[in-house]
């Protein structure tokens, strides 16, 4: 893994300068800690992509380091404990925790090469498998054998034989995301990049905040950004009134399948886009250019067939994702399930699952816990403003958005160490995007 950079925590300067020039003279980077006080500072600073870590140093040693890691769940880069004669057990003891192997002092150059280019070769395969699995939930076929989701699939074939816009419509949490990643997928752009940003964000200056949809330039913004891929604007109820008439013009003048930038627009809502064009709240002229191609995802409610199907799923995915107990749904904790109204659709329905397997205990999921997990995610009582509130509760609401965006990316910034990629994937959000976001909310993940 070319351009890997490694950090290297040894009390023993010499032994730190020896490892650290044979691995720049191999062209990795390298970041030198002398102790575990400075391997947290600097680990948080640098974000390694391996750890060669003494077992002994002085204050805290190598194998209480790599437990607090483990136990905080942030031990995101794997690490290669260096032991020296007398303390190879310890290092054995350092891989029941964690480490990926150990390195036995004195440090011979071909076995430090082999071992640091097996690490980060297995550290990468870990990752485009992890990669994958999030790539198959968010491309896979509408599960089920309901009417509902018949339907739904026969829409999504038609919809991928052409290249003209799709208007994705469906209440929230239904799947519109993953609709639009599964039709971007399965069409003939599905080797080019998809990007998904929503409506209220987008802006029409390159020098104001938010990500640029630059009509009359593809070369910039997110037209460049999806090239030759897909474009999915979500919320398009929610789109600025000036680029609303801007888009209609684009695509009445460039056409369906050649628009400028060469992007296929996919755009999703969760209104009435009829009612709103009746109100004089949605331009008229891209009302009729969206409803070329459109599909409906049905709510939860009405394909209660199949949630036998969408449980026995992310029972199964969770576990195998997040490395959580398997536990089977019994027949009627399944029945129990069926009986619920979904107001939260599919994200209501992955929620609970997760939820139960990271609460429950072992063996079947009864109907006892799926009343009580049913119970807490009960509606949510509303009450008015009252002095305990945040600060940005009273603020005009994009400001407001702002601030809860920044609040709530840096929070979970901290809880990934700072990880980017694990953030994406956690809060289910494009990577591209995701930074794009961050810049624009001016947090940077290295600080954090």
């Amino acid at each position: 893994m070319a351009n890997a950079r490694i950090m290297v925590v040894d009390d023993a300067p010499d032994i730190r300068s020896l490892i650290g020039e044979i691995l720049s003279d191999e062209g990795y980077e390298v970041v030198e800690a002398a102790d575990a006080s400075e391997a947290r500072d600097k680990r948080n600073q640098h974000q390694p992509d391996l750890i060669l870590l003494d077992v002994w140093m002085p204050g805290d040693d190598g194998i209480s380091l790599l437990r607090e890691w483990a136990e905080a769940g942030t031990l995101n880069a794997p690490v290669v404990m260096i032991s020296g004669h007398g303390s190879v057990e310890a290092a054995v003891e350092a891989t029941r925790i964690g480490a990926v192997d150990f390195i036995e002092k004195p440090v011979s150059m071909a076995k430090l090469l082999m071992t640091v280019e097996k690490a980060l070769s297995q550290a990468e395969q870990q990752r485009e498998s992890a990669e994958a699995r999030q790539t198959k939930i968010s491309t896979m076929e509408p599960l089920g054998r309901s009417a509902a989701v018949q339907t739904l699939r026969r829409s999504l074939e038609k919809v991928i034989e052409h290249d003209a816009p799709v208007l994705i419509m469906g209440e929230p949490g239904v799947g519109k995301y993953q609709t639009a990643r599964w039709i971007h997928a399965h069409s003939k752009r599905q080797s080019a990049p998809f990007i998904a940003v929503a409506a209220d964000a987008l802006v029409a200056e390159d020098n104001a905040q938010g990500p640029v949809l630059d009509l009359h330039n593809p070369d910039v913004g997110v037209l460049a950004e999806a090239h030759q891929g897909s474009l999915l604007i979500e919320d398009i109820a929610k789109l600025d009134p000036g680029l609303q008439t801007q888009l209609a013009r684009w695509l009445e003048t460039s056409g369906a399948s050649d628009h400028a930038g060469d992007v296929r627009l996919l755009v999703s809502t969760s209104e009435s886009l009829r009612a709103k064009v009746r109100a004089g709240r949605f331009d008229e002229a891209l009302y009729y250019q969206l409803g070329v191609l459109q599909v409906d995802v049905p709510p939860l409610r009405e394909r209660r067939d199949d949630l036998p199907d969408l449980v026995r799923f992310y029972a199964e995915y969770f576990p195998a994702r997040d490395g959580l107990t398997y536990r089977p749904f019994s027949v009627a904790s399944q029945n129990k399930l069926r009986q619920h109204d979904w107001p939260g659709n599919l994200r209501e329905l992955r929620n609970l699952i997760q939820r139960l397997l990271m609460m429950g205990g072992e063996g079947e999921v009864s109907v006892a816990e799926v009343d009580r997990a049913l119970a807490s995610a009960g509606p949510v009582e509303h009450h008015p403003l009252s002095g305990d509130v945040p600060d940005w509760f009273r603020l005009p609401l994009r400001e407001a958005r702002e601030a809860f965006e920044r609040d709530y990316l840096t929070a979970r910034l901290r809880a990934v160490d700072g990880s980017v990629g694990k953030l994406a994937e956690a809060i289910e959000m494009e990577r591209t995007h995701l930074y794009r976001k961050l810049r624009q909310l001016g947090i940077d993940p290295k600080q954090v």
